[in-house]
């Protein structure tokens, strides 16, 4: 809602000196999200005034058409004498009244005005366009052509109200009565302490049987409907300027004069209004449901196939609007720039349903500003005031001549009433207001309070959105301010904390980021499209997925299997905004179906569900294993002084996986494997030890070449995933500090020959064995082929540390160790000591 702090005023009477950032501040205070604050005009200085075009001279010779004119601006130039003035637009004539901006001046956007030569001639100022003077759209796309009452040399920026301040707000659901200058007119009077000048006050004149005939069929989904009807509008009649300014101020585009005057009442008090052209209705208007597939013509244009949940008006012929939403396009306000005209009309002020109109709205993806109001709760019984400040308005502005019926039909309604303990928004906020200040509170918001311990509340038809104690107190709470609530920490009980399994994450997480990866948090959501380009087998249960019913994209409509398309994505986007060198990282769910899930039960709303009824939505879920994933291209180490750098490749994804395993104390075997979508020669499988089995647990190494150009991702990406609950399965509970030796380390180096089939994580797997608890760490820092070695054969190096925790190990005992390993090695893997 947009909100012009001139127009606010006339309700509210402000401190002349307050700023629109001062009433934001007090609006944010009491609860209203006061996005921006717009100074309208901004920059702009004079002269700028109005002219009467005297003379008109095309130019002939150019590209485009250029007229030459001569523009009377009184004694606003200084000498009384014609300006001369070279424009281009087509939509003014001789004699018309116009916006001239003379030399000296500054239009918005620091635009100076100086007398320049253009297309052979000297032009001293501009006729101006609204574009020019940023009052927004005035649907002539020209120049501003004034009525002809204004006299030339009258000041353009007052006349025009071009310097002004419009506060944006974002309306939260339950605050659909600031929708309306009424609305946010009564929160400032609140936030200020200053009376209201209630708008809607006005003498309404009781219902009769005069007015023009309305018959309501669905009392449910429309409450109310108030028809007043005008005659005798001249058409020569337009918007007067005042009344364009606000509506364009809030955000809205001058039409015709029927039309911006329902607009502007609805802005005024928030209440929704329809114009007929009463000429072009064929007998009584009604409400009802539409039949299952007529149609109805909206003033967009658009055909569109009604749904029996649609409400609409209707007359002898049919559907003429869709209620609460927009109206039929064979009842139209005739356009008078069109040459048509428009003299009799029947103003219709309804109450609907909200959620009826919000159904239709989104059914037809139809957003109004009618329906957005209605949606959010209209005030019922602003109908019969908003039709009278339409009819005064119409008469006053367009010469009418208001009609002495009045239609008013409506349900029996009663006002909502709430019980609530005077010491309730007490106990909600830990403050004690007292009895006084909840009375007052709840005055001042329009409720009627009665009792003293005990409170009858009755709500304003305007507050839809107080049901119950709780929200009265948010009432008292909000206008007291929430920023006098006293700020307590609780404090949670001994064990409570987070779980060992919270913690296992986190630990991952900070792991990888001080290893130099970045956390990039994607959508869970994937299509058939990626698992294609990942080079996915059809069985492969990375395949089965978990289809929304309501996706977000037609083109992501599962939930995600793996991790690996949210960071390759990230990769992609990156990469190409010039980011070559990445490391990026992803901790989170994916979803696994079984094929095993059951129906899920409808859960009663009215109790807490029972254990069984949660367990029954809990079969009703995918597996959902949390898993960790990394992608890396480009350098993984930067060239500088220091040295040459490195690009990243397939081990250090294998050492991205160490590094997460390492946060659970567990050590993890990698053994070559072939799985999409790595390359079959640069995969390796990651496996770490549960209850005594090896068990897999994630896939790390170099993306498929294919894989890389469907994906259009950088050469020899790599990428890693693992599952982190079977790493939580094989951690021992709590990760034990390292015990630091006082002894010295023994350092022995081995380099055995084995087959070249022979994976290097057996040979190690035995050295570790075999060379007992004296082994302190084990490290492989060399592996050659090559003609010395013989074809077949590969040599495998490593550096084994040994040391004691109580003693200083002796040569014979550390090379005693270095031969157990090495002689279980040989016996298992066939590993011959090179040299040997």
């Amino acid at each position: 809602m947009r909100v012009p702090l001139s127009w606010l005023r006339e309700y509210v009477d402000l401190p002349a000196t307050e700023t629109g950032r001062d009433v934001q501040a007090k609006l944010v205070a009491v609860g209203l999200e006061v996005e921006t604050v717009e100074r309208t005009g901004a920059g702009l200085t004079g002269p700028l005034v109005v002219g009467q075009v005297l003379t008109i001279e095309e130019l002939e010779g150019f590209k485009k058409p250029i007229r030459f004119c001569t523009v009377d601006v009184g004694t606003a130039n200084g000498t009384g004498e014609p300006q001369e003035i070279v424009c281009g637009a087509r939509n003014f004539s001789v004699g018309d009244k116009v916006v001239v901006v003379l030399p000296g001046a500054v239009l918005p956007g620091d635009f100076a005005i100086a007398a320049r030569k253009t297309y052979g001639k000297t032009s001293h100022g501009m006729i101006c366009s609204a574009d020019e003077l940023g009052m927004g759209d005035d649907g002539t796309h020209g120049i501003i052509v004034l009525p002809p009452e204004h006299e030339v040399g009258t000041d353009a920026i007052e006349l025009l109200e071009l310097v002004d301040e419009v506060l944006d707000i974002a309306v939260t659901p339950d605050r659909g009565y600031c929708l309306s200058m009424r609305g946010v007119a009564r929160e400032t009077a609140i936030a200020y302490g200053l009376p209201l000048r209630d708008p809607a006050l006005l003498d309404v004149p009781a219902p009769n049987a005069y007015g023009y005939p309305v018959k309501v069929a669905d009392p449910i989904g429309c409450s109310r409907f108030t028809a007043r009807t005008v005659v005798g509008l001249q058409p020569e009649a337009r918007t007067p300027i005042w009344m364009q300014r606000r509506l364009q101020k809030a955000g809205m585009r001058p039409i015709s004069l029927a039309v911006d005057v329902t607009n502007y009442v609805m802005l005024e008090l928030g209440q929704p209004l329809h114009a007929y052209d009463r000429t072009r209705v064929d007998g009584p208007i009604g409400v009802r449901r539409a039949e299952q597939g007529e149609k109805l013509t909206t003033l967009d244009g658009v055909v569109r196939v009604l749904d029996s949940g649609d409400l609409v008006i209707t007359d002898n012929r049919g559907p003429i609007g869709l209620a609460g939403v927009m109206g039929g396009a064979n009842t139209e306000i005739a356009d008078a720039a069109e040459g048509a005209h428009t003299s009799e009309v029947v103003i219709e002020a309804a109450h609907f349903d909200a959620i009826s109109i919000a159904r239709t709205a989104r059914r037809h993806k139809l957003p109004s500003e009618a329906s957005k109001r209605f949606e959010r709760g209209v005030d019922p019984n602003a109908a019969a005031a908003a039709a009278q400040r339409t009819v005064d308005l119409l008469v006053l502005l367009a010469g009418g001549t208001a009609e002495a019926g009045v239609t008013e039909v409506s349900a029996p309604s009663a006002p909502r009433t709430i019980t609530m303990a005077a010491d309730h928004p007490d106990k909600v906020a830990g403050v004690a207001y007292g009895r006084e200040t909840v009375v007052r509170r709840l005055q001042e918001v329009g409720c009627d309070v009665y009792g003293q311990d005990e409170l009858l509340v009755t709500t304003p038809s305007w507050r839809p959105d107080l049901t119950e104690p709780n929200d009265l107190a948010e009432e008292v709470i909000r206008l007291e301010g929430y920023e006098n609530l006293p700020s307590t920490l609780p404090t949670p009980p001994s064990g409570r904390g987070l779980t060992e399994r919270q913690r296992l994450h986190r630990r991952v997480g900070r792991a990888l980021a001080g290893a130099g990866y970045v956390e990039a948090l994607n959508y869970p959501f994937i299509g058939e499209a990626v698992l294609d380009q990942l080079g996915l087998e059809a069985d492969d249960a990375r395949r089965r997925t978990v289809k929304l019913v309501n996706p977000l994209s037609d083109e992501e409509p599962s939930l995600r299997t793996t991790l690996l398309p949210g960071l390759l994505g990230a990769l992609r986007r990156n990469d190409g905004r010039g980011s070559h060198d990445l490391a990026l990282f992803e901790t989170g769910l994916v979803f696994r179906p079984t094929g095993q899930e059951t129906k899920p039960a409808r859960l009663p709303v009215n109790r807490r569900p029972s254990a069984e009824e949660i367990a029954s939505l809990d079969a009703a879920l995918p597996r959902q294993p949390r898993r960790a994933a990394v992608v890396l291209a480009g350098a993984r180490e930067q060239a500088g002084w220091w040295g040459k750098g490195r690009p990243a490749d397939w081990a250090d994804s294998v050492e991205a996986a160490r590094t997460v395993a390492r946060e659970a104390g567990v050590e993890v075997v990698v053994r070559a494997d072939r799985h999409a979508p790595w390359h079959p020669g640069r995969c390796a499988a990651l496996y770490v030890t549960v209850e005594g089995r090896e068990t897999l647990f994630g896939h790390a190494g170099e993306l498929h070449p294919r894989v890389i150009k469907e994906l259009h991702l950088p050469e020899r990406t790599c990428a890693m995933e693992v599952d982190l609950d079977v790493l939580e399965q094989a951690a021992d509970g709590v990760l034990p500090a390292p015990r630091i030796s006082a002894f010295p380390v023994a350092t022995q180096d081995v380099a055995l020959v084995v087959g070249q089939d022979v994976p290097a994580a057996d040979v190690e797997r035995a050295l570790r064995e075999g060379a007992g608890e004296l082994l302190e760490s084990l490290r492989l820092f060399d592996v050659f082929t090559g003609d010395q070695i013989g074809e077949g054969s590969k040599s495998l190096a490593y550096a084994l540390r040994f040391r004691a925790a109580d003693r200083t190990l002796t040569v014979d005992e550390a090379s005693a160790a270095r031969d157990a390993a090495v002689a279980l090695a040989a016996e298992r893997t066939g590993a011959v000591l090179r040299g040997a």
